[in-house]
């Protein structure tokens, strides 16, 4: 078995001389190689990689060996279709399948992400935000897999009970994984670096599909109107599925919550254009809610934002004041796919930004996205996203919640936020509480009307809380994310100096199976 290139010995000159001068040459002598200081190869022998020691800000590293177990391991993708067909008939039995497939996929799916980040440069892996998400997915990966087979719907709850922890405690990723991103700007590659992200927010989604849906599944089984084998009418979830999600539905109620916050956040004085629907107006798919409620919040919040503040300041040869144009969204309905184009006259995007429209690493704009970031501890990556502990209200007031990334036009609030009053959102809606978990556990009972920005427990009740003068640069690439994972779509044709037109296309069938890289990247190379 051949050793690795970094050996005890190739480190002996090092010691062996003193002076800056000396260290400066032995680095040239012996330069560091990041991937194979920091990834364990096949070649590798698993006891000196699991004796390797890093610096305090490196990761903690352990025996390779049980990884490989799992990194070995395929993946399992689902489709909308058979989270439907499973769930529709609950029983015990399938309750109790439905927690052993969580338990094996869980670990999987997080072991090759773990792998992944291994397989990065030593200095970006060692990136303080980085290396606390590696932290926090070994943490997960190693609790998973050391859970028994459910037998019993008693072992079952108590597996329900440690998803919850474990999806409580992964709040922090994205934001933390965005400040790493652009912390490592110009360490490693941006196409390199943005595949990275894309990678690992799409498993995590992932993870979080097959995890909620046997937590809602449980809470369907476990309540008491709930008759076992019986079957659920088509205006009803089946655990996080919506049956019939109706297009128009959802963009009328996104639309009056994002026309709430803006008209709070900007005053009476500033005129907000009309949101006008057209098309197909019956079309309906079978969904998960809080993905499209995300995806239509993005879009119809940076639309609305761009069209208010050229009218109101008069850009692009508009005079100020000047009475806003509508936002007009069409709704197409085809055998196999539903088309939502959103259109807007809100002066279009810069030349300068459309290069980073779909980055992570955001250019020029990296370091005001990465202060706004930091004012983000926590991201639930929907429109549920939770607020964070009083204290940090008090003293950061409006600046902790998510906004849509990349607006449609510049990005100048109009007006200083009020701040919210505790334990309400800056519209005076009910707030998520801390005490909620990551999951989208709101979703409305019978219809998608509940769905509301009135239930204070719904996605659309935290959408209300976030400023818009708060940019953090990931609206738009985690929408097409969320689009791309149930194989949809998301695209933007910007006229600049006359607005934006957005497509987001569905799989209306839902027999699309979850996009995701069911291996480690690495590996497959």
């Amino acid at each position: 078995m051949s050793r690795s290139p970094i050996h005890k010995n190739a480190t002996a000159p090092v010691r062996l001389m003193a002076g800056s001068a000396q260290r400066r040459m032995a680095t040239a002598m012996f330069p560091l190689r990041p991937l194979q200081v920091l990834a364990p190869t096949r070649t590798s022998p698993p006891v000196l990689t699991a004796r390797r020691s890093h610096a305090h800000a490196g990761p903690k590293w352990r025996p390779v060996t049980v990884l490989d177990e799992w990194v070995a391991r395929e993946a399992r993708p689902i489709s909308l279709r058979q989270l439907m067909v499973f769930g529709r008939s609950l029983t015990e039995a399938r309750l109790i399948a439905s927690a052993n497939y969580v338990r094996t996929e869980l670990p999987t799916r997080i072991a090759h992400r773990i792998r992944d980040m291994q397989r990065l440069p030593y200095v970006v892996v060692t990136n303080p935000h980085v290396n606390e998400v590696y932290d926090l997915y070994y943490t997960a990966f190693d609790t998973f897999r050391k859970v028994r087979e459910i037998k019993t719907t008693e072992d079952n709850d108590r597996f329900c009970k440690t998803i919850r922890s474990m999806l409580k405690a992964h709040l922090p990723v994205i934001p933390k994984l965005s400040m790493g991103i652009l912390e490592c700007n110009g360490l490693m590659d941006a196409a390199e670096l943005d595949k990275f992200m894309n990678t690992i927010l799409r498993s995590r989604i992932s993870r979080r599909v097959i995890a909620e849906q046997h937590l809602a599944l449980t809470d369907t089984f476990s309540a008491s109107w709930f008759s076992p084998g019986a079957k659920l009418s088509e205006s009803e979830f089946i655990g996080e599925v919506f049956l019939k999600c109706v297009a128009k539905d959802v963009v009328e109620r996104v639309a009056q919550a994002v026309r709430q916050i803006l008209h709070h956040a900007y005053g009476p004085d500033v005129a907000l254009p009309e949101v006008r629907i057209d098309g197909h107006l019956d079309a309906n798919f079978p969904y998960i809610l809080s993905h499209l409620e995300y995806i239509i919040g993005e879009l119809l919040r940076n639309s609305i934002q761009a069209v208010a503040e050229r009218y109101h300041h008069g850009r692009n040869n508009v005079p100020p004041g000047t009475k806003p144009p509508p936002i007009q969204v069409t709704i197409c309905e085809s055998h196999q796919h539903v088309i939502i184009r959103i259109s807007d006259q809100g002066g279009g995007i810069s030349r300068e930004m459309l290069p980073y429209l779909w980055s992570f690493s955001k250019g020029p704009a990296s370091q005001r996205i990465l202060a706004n970031l930091g004012k983000v501890p926590k991201m639930a990556a929907t429109m549920q996203e939770l607020q964070v502990a009083d204290e940090q209200q008090q003293q950061q007031q409006h600046h902790h919640y998510h906004n849509p990334g990349s607006s449609s036009s510049s990005s100048h609030g109009l007006s200083k936020i009020p701040a919210p009053n505790p334990g309400t959102t800056s519209s005076g809606l009910p707030a998520v509480g801390s005490d909620s978990i990551e999951a989208d556990s709101g979703r409305p009972a019978s219809s998608s009307s509940q769905a509301s920005g009135g239930d204070p427990n719904s996605s659309l009740a935290s959408l209300a809380s976030r400023p818009p003068n708060l940019r953090l640069g990931m609206g738009l690439p985690l929408s097409r994310v969320y689009a791309e994972y149930w194989a949809g779509s998301l695209a933007l044709h910007s006229l600049e100096g006359y607005g934006v037109d957005a497509f987001l296309q569905i799989s209306k069938l839902g027999n699309k199976n979850e996009q995701l890289t069911t291996r480690a990247s690495m590996d497959a190379v």
